[in-house]
């Protein structure tokens, strides 16, 4: 019984010893396969100076620039593995065709597949923009274009320019996208605004372009900034440039200036109708109006308590109802004593509305002794009760404020005192304060506030020369970034601008040439040729220094 079991036992050891040698070998075939297969996989070198460097070209067939084309299918070869980068933006080829040529990467190659629709005796351009990158970094070639003619010469002729906007007198790549220039041949020229131009080209990043390639004709040229990339102007959103002439292009034409505005839209259109939380009804245009009148005509009991409040540019309406208590309103809208919209508004059953005026205060935390302090509303205001106008210094009521309402407009109320540094002040508005034409009220408003004691401001006065005394200007206070309007004044005949108690800091000038004499900028009108109203810029800041009384002059001349 001892010697089997002995057995037994020996011949369990071998079997754990002949398992742990197999397991030995399996471990030491897994680790060598696993080598094998890293070693077969590619992988991107680590390590060395980023490549920066575009994909070379190294052969295109056909050739570039080849004549008498005739080949359905062009190869172009690159010395590394290449890849399309947002093609159906970056690339074109022009004049455009019908059916757009297949780009396909196989390796080092594109295949480009040209349609059959291709016209004889044509010269044709395909330009890759950045479309066209290496397979790593995706670094993009520069300006390459691949030329060709189904005919048995090149068209070489080229036009060349810049744009801009009208309004900014600036191009800003990261404002001004999606800026593209059109030629269209004045035989065809019925087709704008209506099909896409088939000879078209985008700008640099400095507003430069250049058509090369062109055949002897003559040409109406366009700049257009699109909301729809679709190469046609057909929207009021889009800005548009123009030159007032053809272009007969015999030889080569550089020096094209365009400056694209948005323009008046020639169908008056209502964008936007509702009733807002607090009653007000909203109406939203897609231009400016230059004189506009809303007439209520159905319920018409409506129109004659009704009140209409305009936007600075006419290009939008609150209108104020005494009641809201209607299914539906009918409004009719006029320009200039003829109908141009019909609008329905429709009232919801269950819908509520909270009437109250909500008083509008230009100090928060400081007072200064220029401005004081500005009331006003969103709502029209019928009074403004003093008496129910509290000024505390120092918890002890005053009195002796001022209420004035302003000269030229109706809904602006200035409150003035002897404010003196060192006092804490709260102003209290109690309830009904300030009443609507329909009662509507105020709620109680308290805000406290100091003195600003920096006494941060100065005078300047500009000597103007080079305008035209038959005209009248607007002339406004900016920012450097001209965006920010810090004061608007019209003018004619005058020669000097004064700005007394202004406060300190650096400031531009914007000058418009008011042409048509309605207080406002005005674009481009594509379909009269009427330019946009010039405007000059002063280019340059000056700074208004505080108790400093300043003198400049500056000369004015319209491109």
């Amino acid at each position: 019984m001892k010697q089997v079991s002995e057995i037994y036992k020996n011949g369990s050891q071998s079997l754990k010893s002949s398992k742990f040698q197999k397991l030995v070998v399996l471990s030491f075939l897994i680790l060598i396969s696993l080598t094998l297969f890293r070693c077969a996989n590619m992988q991107r070198p680590t390590g060395g100076p980023k490549d920066s460097l575009p994909p070379k070209l190294l052969n295109e067939s056909p050739v570039n620039l080849t004549t008498n084309f005739n080949a359905s299918e062009i190869i172009l070869t690159f010395d590394e593995f290449i890849k399309l980068n947002n093609q159906f933006k970056e690339f074109n080829i022009s004049p455009d065709v019908d059916k757009q040529p297949e780009y396909k990467v196989r390796k080092k190659n594109l295949h480009i597949k040209l349609p059959d629709s291709l016209e004889n005796n044509t010269t044709y351009t395909i330009n890759f923009g950045k479309g066209l990158v290496d397979y790593n970094e995706s670094n993009p070639i520069i300006n390459y274009t691949y030329v060709f003619a189904t005919g048995p010469e090149l068209d070489s002729l080229t036009i060349s320019g810049s744009v801009k906007n009208a309004y900014t007198k600036a191009f800003d790549e990261k404002v001004d996208k999606d800026v593209r220039v059109l030629l269209i041949p004045t035989r065809q020229d019925s087709i704008f605004g209506k099909k896409k131009a088939s000879i078209y080209t985008t700008v640099d990043t400095s507003g430069n372009f250049i058509f090369r390639n062109l055949r002897e004709d003559t040409y109406r040229i366009y700049a257009l900034q699109e909301q729809n990339n679709d190469r046609i102007y057909n929207s009021p959103d889009e800005a548009i440039g123009f030159l007032k002439d053809s272009i007969v292009l015999t030889t080569d034409i550089s020096g094209i200036h365009l400056e694209y505005s948005k323009g008046k839209p020639q169908v008056h259109r209502t964008l936007d109708k509702k009733i807002e939380k607090d009653g007000r009804i909203l109406l939203t245009f897609n231009q400016q109006l230059d004189d506009p009148n809303i007439r209520v005509i159905d319920p018409s009991v409506y129109d004659t308590q009704k009140v209409v409040n305009y936007s600075n540019y006419n290009d939008s309406a609150f209108i104020f109802l005494e009641k809201l208590d209607f299914d539906s309103l009918k409004l009719q809208l006029t320009e200039n004593e003829n109908v141009v919209d019909t609008i329905l508004i429709r009232r919801g059953k269950n819908d509520k509305y909270e009437r109250f005026i909500t008083p509008l205060l230009n100090v928060s935390n400081k007072v200064d002794k220029v401005n004081h302090i500005t009331l006003t509303s969103k709502y029209p205001i019928a009074s403004v009760d003093k008496n129910k106008i509290q000024l505390l210094e120092d918890s002890v009521s005053r009195r002796n404020f001022q209420l004035q309402q302003d000269s030229l407009n109706s809904r602006l109320y200035h409150i003035r005192f002897n404010w003196r540094p060192n006092k804490n002040y709260e102003l209290v508005l109690e309830e009904k304060a300030m009443l609507s034409p329909f009662d509507d009220f105020n709620k109680e408003l308290k805000t406290r506030f100091t003195l600003d004691e920096s006494d941060n401001y100065g005078d300047i006065i500009f000597k103007i020369s080079g305008l035209d005394t038959s005209f009248n200007y607007i002339v406004e206070l900016i920012d450097e970034a001209k965006t920010k309007v810090f004061n608007k004044r019209l003018i004619r005949n005058q020669s000097t601008l004064t700005y007394t108690k202004f406060p300190g800091g650096k400031y531009s000038i914007r000058i418009i040439q008011d042409i048509n004499n309605n207080n406002k900028w005005d674009g481009a009108n594509v379909y009269t040729l009427e330019q946009a109203e010039p405007i000059w810029y002063l280019n340059k800041t000056f700074t208004i220094r505080a108790n400093w009384e300043q003198n400049e002059t500056i000369a004015v001349k319209f491109e």
